[in-house]
């Protein structure tokens, strides 16, 4: 009777909105993110086990894919983890291999710039502290964004050349 009594308050407190608790992580263990525009979630897995889960801020361009730059949209496809910028103007960047060869061909065939500088980040330096005015707001140039603490914890768990799919 207690266990089910248990159970039944942490369904009750999921359905709240309650922190759940994540599995440990070891640093450099994911392999493999997958952002989901629609759901705004991003997850991180190392192998097939699920290590983390984030609520993201997209483009404020709409969910719609990027096709060109400027057009403030989050992009849509496979790519890697190419790169870290801990200097960037948003506090830490994980670079998105966007555009892909045939991403920047098809832009080229339009006659526009398929744009670039994807990022995976935390908010504008300095803002920090503002988290809650840009949680749950699509405010970025077509970056996912995280609060910084958040992107402090994916910085350290994800690894260089880490697949990423971005869903609609």
């Amino acid at each position: 009777m207690r266990a089910l009594l248990l159970a039944a308050m942490m369904l009750v407190l999921a359905g709240c909105g309650a922190a759940t608790a994540q599995p440990p992580a070891i640093e450099g263990s994911v392999d493999r993110i997958v952002i989901e525009k629609a759901a705004h979630r991003m997850r991180l897995y190392a192998g097939q086990r699920l290590v983390r889960t984030y609520a993201v801020s997209l483009g404020g361009g709409g969910l719609a894919p990027k096709t060109r730059q400027g057009d403030r949209r989050t992009p849509e496809g496979d790519y890697r983890i190419t790169g870290r910028n801990p200097n960037s103007r948003f506090h830490l960047a994980l670079r998105i291999g966007y555009p892909t060869p045939a991403q920047a061909a098809a832009a080229r065939a339009r006659g526009v710039d398929p744009g670039g500088d994807i990022m995976i980040h935390g908010l504008p330096n300095g803002r920090g502290a503002l988290s809650a005015l840009y949680k749950g707001r699509d405010w970025t140039d077509g970056c996912i964004a995280v609060t910084d603490p958040e992107i402090e914890e994916v910085w350290k768990l994800v690894r260089d050349g880490a697949r990423v799919r971005i869903e609609p």
